[in-house]
C-alpha cells in the first residue's frame, strides 16, 4: 500500500478538465468543492465507464461526465436519482418560459390536493408557501417529458433547501425563520425569498449545466445490493458512520424532498409518532456500527473485477486499515490519498478526506 498525502487546496479544477457549470449545492455531505482532487486521480486511471454507487448530488458524476466517460448514476433516494436524471442522463433538454409558466399556474380545470398545506402547516414553510408547493408540485408531476420533469423537481428541490435553516428537514424549526430576533447564522433574506424568484434562478442553473458528452449515461434508483450495472470503475461515497458523534441520515434529513417525489402516496409513508412528520425509517446495514462490514464487503465482491475508488473519512468505521486490507485481499493495488478538508454544518475542526484507490496489480 502507498500513501500520499496532498496540500493542495481543493478549489479550481486542473485546466485540462472542462468542468462546465455544474451547480452548487449546500447538500450536506456534497463533494463539490473536493473535485479538483478527485479529478487528479480519475486522469491517472484507464477506464472508459463508471458506475457512481451513491450518486447524491451528481457532483462526482458530473465529473466524470465532463471527463467524457459513459457515467451510470445509482442513489436509493427518489429525489436525488431525480437529479442525477436532470444533470447525468440528460444531454440537451432544458426548461423555458412556457414550461416554468405551466409549473407556476393553477389549472382552473384540475382539482388539487392540498396535502402538503394540511400535513406540515407550521413546521417547515408558511401556509401560502406550502399552498403554492402543492400547486407546484403537482403540475411537475403531470409533466409528460422526464428530463423536463426532473429539471424542474431540481429546482424544486434547491428552492425548498435555501429556505430551510440548516439546508435540512431534521426538525420542526419554522419559527428560526419567522421570528423577531438576532441572529447569529443564517441568511433570513434568502429565507424570506419567495419561491418562485428561487426557482427562476435555480432553472436557469440548471440549464447551463445541461450538456451532451456524447455518452450514452443513465440513472438507476436500486440500493446497492441490487444493483447489477458493470463498469470499469467503480466510485463509491457510502453513508458515512463516525468513530464519535452522530450517524448522518440522509433520508432523514431530506424526507420531505423524497416525500415530493410520490407526492400522492406520502401520507401512507409518513412517521405521525415525529413531530417533524419524516418519513417512516428504513433500516440499511450502511447506517448500523455492526453491518457495515458486511455491506462493504458485499460491494467489494460484487465490483471486484473494476477498479473501486472509495471516498471516506479518516475518522470512519470501519478503520481504513480495515478497508485497504479487504481490498488488497481481492488482489487489489491500493493506494490511500488524503487532504484536509471540512464539511459544510460540521462541527468537527479539519479532518482528513480520504480517498481508497484499489486498482488492479
Amino acid at each position: 500500500m502507498s500513501k500520499q498525502t496532498s496540500e493542495r487546496s481543493a478549489v479550481e479544477l486542473p485546466s485540462s478538465v472542462t468542468y462546465r457549470n455544474f451547480p452548487r449545492t449546500r447538500y450536506q455531505g456534497s463533494k463539490y468543492k473536493l473535485l479538483p482532487w478527485l479529478a487528479d486521480s480519475f486522469q491517472a486511471l484507464t477506464f472508459d465507464t463508471a458506475l457512481d454507487v451513491f450518486g447524491g448530488t451528481a457532483a462526482v458524476s458530473y465529473l466524470l461526465k465532463t471527463l467524457g466517460k459513459t457515467v451510470y448514476y445509482n442513489d436509493a433516494l427518489a429525489f436525488n436519482a431525480q437529479v442525477g436524471t436532470a444533470l447525468i442522463e440528460n444531454a440537451s433538454v432544458t426548461l423555458d418560459e412556457d414550461d416554468v409558466a405551466f409549473i407556476f399556474t393553477q389549472d382552473p380545470n384540475r382539482t388539487y390536493r392540498s396535502f402538503i398545506e394540511e400535513t406540515f402547516s407550521d413546521i417547515y414553510f408558511t401556509d401560502e408557501e406550502n399552498h403554492w408547493l402543492d400547486i407546484v408540485v403537482q403540475n411537475i408531476h403531470t409533466m409528460e417529458c422526464p428530463y423536463k420533469r426532473a429539471m424542474a423537481f431540481w429546482a424544486l428541490f434547491q428552492s425548498a433547501i435555501s429556505k430551510r435553516p440548516y439546508n435540512l428537514f431534521h426538525r420542526k424549526n419554522l419559527y428560526v425563520r419567522t421570528s423577531n430576533v438576532k441572529r447569529s447564522f443564517g441568511n433570513k433574506a434568502t429565507w424570506d425569498r419567495p419561491f418562485d424568484v428561487h426557482f427562476r434562478k435555480f432553472v436557469r442553473e440548471a440549464n447551463n449545466a445541461v450538456f451532451d458528452n456524447g455518452r450514452d449515461n443513465k440513472v438507476f434508483c436500486l440500493k446497492d445490493e441490487d444493483l447489477q450495472v458493470r463498469a470499469d470503475l467503480v466510485y463509491m461515497d457510502p453513508p458515512y458512520i463516525p468513530e464519535k458523534g452522530a450517524l448522518t441520515r440522509y433520508r432523514d434529513f431530506y424526507h420531505f424532498l423524497e416525500g415530493i417525489c410520490f407526492y400522492h402516496e406520502w401520507k401512507e409513508h409518513l412517521d405521525r409518532d415525529s413531530k417533524h412528520l419524516k418519513l417512516q425509517s428504513e433500516s440499511s446495514n450502511w447506517e448500523c456500527k455492526e453491518g457495515i462490514h458486511d455491506a462493504f464487503d458485499m460491494l467489494f465482491e460484487k465490483f471486484e473485477e473494476a477498479i473501486m475508488v472509495v471516498s471516506y473519512r479518516k475518522d470512519g468505521i470501519p478503520s481504513i486499515d480495515w478497508i485497504v486490507e479487504r481490498l488488497e485481499k481481492r488482489g487489489k493495488q491500493v493506494e490511500v490519498k488524503e487532504v484536509d478538508y471540512k464539511y459544510v454544518l460540521s462541527k468537527k475542526g479539519n479532518l482528513k478526506e480520504v480517498l481508497i484507490v484499489a486498482a488492479q496489480k
